[in-house]
């Protein structure tokens, strides 16, 4: 088929990259003409792992990218990968989204039947709205000569590409048939497997292969886009949980570790999502759960775990800043190290992230931050021009003349420092492990005072 991702971010190229690798003639499409050239050019415009490999083997064969809405004329499906950022009263702006429908609709082929797919997330009712924008725009009907689904992302950053091609479920929410055909027979290799010991054979995703086929589950657009909302909320509501109990731990004198594990091992609850943390944050979770919210609100129902929730994670981030005020006292003329900006490991994303919160509160209370992160840094410091955070080079520079070093994002690369030498450099060797990544037992036999979360 002829595929179109409008949108270069996480999900545009990671999909776009898919359905090329899979055999579907795939064009990116995005208003900035430096990310056109990159994906062109077998550069990928983000870090993800395992991505800018794909889009060197893609690139100018089965991938190509454009700023021109052209390519939708010819297309089987366009997908609508665009931002939708929180306003204000946490409801999704999706002025991004309504913009692609108004030019998907100019583009159109009147005798072509075109299922545009909408892959962002998105709030409830969003096909509806995508649909009549597309039908004002372009003179066509709905259902007719085109048809708008819901077929959300569950992209893990730092994972994308293992989760796109083994995913545990793919969900469409399309009205029609013609429509539900199209998008099965356009995830059938994903979806059966098929071609996959030779497409993966030789790859780190080799293991994989003996993993169940995904879930295919078809259903209303309604019910689709609601999917992604209360996965997203209840992914959070687990998160939240384990932080309080990490908090009770500390104050009882258990091991939150062991806590988890021994939850985990319960089918009904799972491992994942039970690793403690300064708190979740990131580009999904805040902003959906403020989306979901948001709509409660508006229709009077009342979501009180979520709302639980979001106060449980403000809280610990506070609890994180006052451990580090409880054992330096006053942190004014305080020097803080922090190990990592993104939200989590191998990834560049630093929107909503823990670190910015942390170290917004500890510089009110009159600290001076120096920070390392191994891919963040510069998109921290872009979206954050006025914060007067010192950015250095290596993470041992973050602890000079150090009171104290914060483990933020627990980076693979953080456990293998020359912990002995940064101990040296400090002024007084302490270090607040948000993660429990880190040796305690070994940092403590090096002259470090170390405290984790809960343990």
């Amino acid at each position: 088929m002829k595929v179109v991702c409008i949108g270069s971010g996480y999900v545009g190229t990671v999909t776009a990259a898919t359905f090329a690798k899979i055999g579907h003639s795939t064009t990116v499409i995005d208003i900035d003409p430096n990310k056109a050239d990159l994906i062109n050019a077998g550069k990928s415009p983000i870090f993800e792992p395992g991505l800018e490999e794909l889009l060197q083997q893609l690139a100018g064969r089965l991938l190509t990218a454009t700023t021109s809405f052209q390519p939708v004329r010819e297309a089987d499906a366009v997908f609508i990968c665009v931002g939708t950022p929180s306003m204000t009263n946490g409801s999704a702006d999706l002025q991004y989204v309504k913009k692609a429908a108004e030019s998907i609709g100019r583009h159109l082929h009147p005798e072509r039947f075109t299922v545009i797919v909408n892959k962002s997330t998105v709030p409830v009712g969003t096909a509806d709205l995508v649909a009549s924008i597309i039908e004002d725009s372009s003179g066509l009907r709905a259902e007719e000569q085109f048809a708008v689904v819901s077929n959300p992302e569950f992209l893990r950053e730092g994972f994308a590409v293992q989760d796109v091609f083994f995913p545990d479920r793919i969900v469409v929410g399309a009205a029609g048939a013609q429509a539900r055909s199209r998008l099965k027979a356009l995830y059938r290799t994903i979806a059966e497997r098929s071609g996959y010991k030779e497409m993966w054979k030789d790859s780190p995703f080799a293991a994989m292969l003996r993993s169940a086929n995904p879930l295919y589950l078809e259903t209303d657009p309604k019910s689709a886009e609601m999917i992604k909302y209360a996965s997203n909320a209840f992914l959070a509501v687990k998160i939240s949980y384990i932080n309080e109990m990490a908090q009770l731990c500390e104050a009882l004198g258990a091991n939150v570790l062991d806590v988890a594990q021994g939850m985990g091992a319960d089918s009904r609850i799972g491992g994942k999502f039970l690793q403690v943390s300064s708190g979740w944050s990131g580009s999904c979770l805040p902003k959906d759960t403020a989306e979901i919210l948001a709509a409660s609100r508006l229709y009077g129902c009342k979501l009180s775990v979520i709302e639980a929730a979001v106060e449980a994670n403000r809280g610990m981030l506070s609890y994180c800043a006052g451990k580090l005020q409880r054992t330096l006292r006053t942190l004014n003329g305080k020097r803080i190290g922090i190990l990592g900006l993104t939200f989590k490991p191998d990834t560049d994303d630093v929107r909503e992230t823990q670190a910015l919160s942390i170290i917004q509160k500890l510089l009110e209370l009159g600290a001076s931050i120096s920070a390392y992160d191994p891919k963040g840094m510069e998109m921290f410091r872009k979206l954050h021009p006025d914060l007067p955070v010192r950015y250095c080079s290596r993470a041992e520079d973050t602890a000079v003349h150090a009171d104290a070093l914060v483990l933020i994002t627990h980076w693979k690369e953080f456990r293998s420092l020359d912990w002995k030498a940064i101990g040296r450099e400090m002024r007084n060797p302490y270090i607040l492990d948000t993660r429990n990544d880190l040796n305690g037992p070994e940092l403590r036999s090096l002259g470090f005072r170390y405290e984790g979360i809960g343990i």
